[in-house]
């Protein structure tokens, strides 16, 4: 592959880390906060968007496995998502004159519209690489290039966009055109930048659904993957959500939540070609071991910061994010791992169906973060509010916000490193693979 279709096929992650930081980010808080919706209706809406990608998603990746087009397979559905996510995005943001179940309802319409914009760009995005090429180590260094990328999206999601918001609806109505403008850019270029990317080998869609839906359950390494991805980002997903409450009622600072995140991806940038070697000298699970551990001590750590203060907090997230870049960089690249085994077990192209079920239960885990603060939150009293009327929180709330940041995320992380001990898809078994295909 060239430099030219890396960087092309890398941009696109713009779109992935941005529809998953921000609304992972900032929409529970723009509910709760600005638009007075009660914490447990905030994380249903939230969640209930991408529990619909639970079926969409798999459609699409059927409909691109059985494309065929002189784009190829893929690159059509990447422009169909332009058209629809940056538009639903604008929208969910566009601070309605509405409160309490009227806003949620909003917010809640346009959120799904985003969420099957997403879906019809990200399944197959995510199919692409293992039909780029057939080396195992060079989908990793693929990714790496995808990784710069994302880091660099959650740095603009996560720093850049709680400064624009400001905690008004007019700062939430600006950041939400600004970043549809930055998601619209970013899906544009992935697909004039992948226009040459290579397609390699010579198999055939699946027939039905269903079939590749079966195919997909009767695969372990795709199942084992599965299962330990959607811990790690379930975790992700409910330290995401917490932030903002974290920074405002624990740092009593909220602005901290763009120094924090600050903390999180700064790593990601820094250590993204430390990992690619680690995959290569520890294999793929190991260092996937390493960066779960990472993760979780972080997280378990940083349950203390109400007695060492906001360095002290902002230390162990520095932690956790090393932790995170490993498991984006190496979930990914096992990801395609997957794919190229089944491609060279079965003799056909369903990439698209995994990646779709990947990608479903990706986004739902995410939000079922957001769902799982909500519900915390609730339980501990948490009252909603709006700028024009602000509240005190009780005490038994403002514990409730340490526990969804630090031993929430810390046992979900460690469910994440239990199950990697399962995952068995190592160079050794792709490469076995490949040349009983070739045999």
């Amino acid at each position: 592959m060239t430099r030219g279709v890396r960087l092309g096929y890398g941009v696109g992650s713009f779109c992935t880390a941005t529809f998953s930081t921000i609304p992972g980010l900032l929409l529970l808080f723009y509910m709760t906060n600005i638009l007075a919706v009660p914490a447990w209706l905030a994380g249903v809406v939230v969640f209930a968007p991408k529990a619909w990608d639970l079926l969409l998603n798999p459609l699409v990746g059927q409909w691109s496995d059985r494309t065929v087009s002189r784009w190829g397979p893929r690159r059509p559905w990447l422009l169909a998502g332009a058209l629809v996510l940056p538009a639903g995005f604008a929208l969910t943001f566009a601070g309605p004159p509405l409160t309490g179940p009227a806003a949620a309802l909003y917010v809640g319409v346009f959120f799904l519209i985003a969420a099957s914009g997403y879906a019809l760009y990200e399944v197959p995005y995510k199919a692409m690489p293992a039909e780029m090429t057939r080396g195992y180590h060079e989908r990793t260094s693929l990714l790496q290039w995808r990784m710069i990328f994302i880091s660099l999206a959650i740095a603009l999601s996560g720093i850049i966009a709680p400064a624009i918001a400001a905690d008004s609806r007019e700062g939430y109505r600006q950041m939400g055109i600004i970043f549809a403008v930055i998601l619209l850019a970013a899906m544009l270029a992935s697909f004039f930048g992948t226009a040459r990317a290579p397609l390699v080998g010579s198999t055939e869609p699946e027939g039905s659904l269903r079939t590749q839906l079966a195919a997909a359950r009767a695969s372990r390494p795709f199942l084992w993957l599965l299962g330990l991805s959607s811990a790690q980002n379930l975790a992700a997903g409910v330290m995401l959500a917490g932030a903002p409450y974290f920074a405002a009622y624990t740092l009593n600072t909220p602005s901290a939540t763009s120094t924090l995140f600050a903390a999180l991806v700064g790593p990601m940038l820094a250590t993204m070609p430390l990992w690619v070697w680690l995959a290569r000298k520890m294999d793929k699970r190991g260092a996937m071991l390493l960066a779960g551990a990472l993760f979780l001590t972080g997280a378990l750590l940083n349950v203390l910061t109400p007695v060492f203060g906001a360095l002290y907090s902002h230390l162990c997230i520095l932690v956790v994010g090393v932790g995170y870049a490993g498991l984006q960089l190496l979930q990914f690249s096992m990801l395609a791992d997957v794919i190229a085994h089944d491609s060279a077990v079965s003799g056909r192209r369903r990439g698209g169906v995994f990646t779709g079920l990947w990608t479903a239960v990706e986004n739902a885990v995410l939000a079922l973060g957001a769902l799982v603060v909500g519900g915390v939150l609730a339980v501990g009293g948490f009252i909603a509010s709006d700028p024009e009327n602000p509240v005190t929180q009780p005490g038994s709330a403002l514990i409730a916000i340490v526990i969804s940041l630090t031993l929430v995320p810390a046992f979900i992380a460690l469910t994440g490193v239990l199950m990697t001990l399962k995952y068995n898809l190592t160079a050794v078994h792709l490469e076995q693979a490949s040349q009983d295909e070739r045999a």
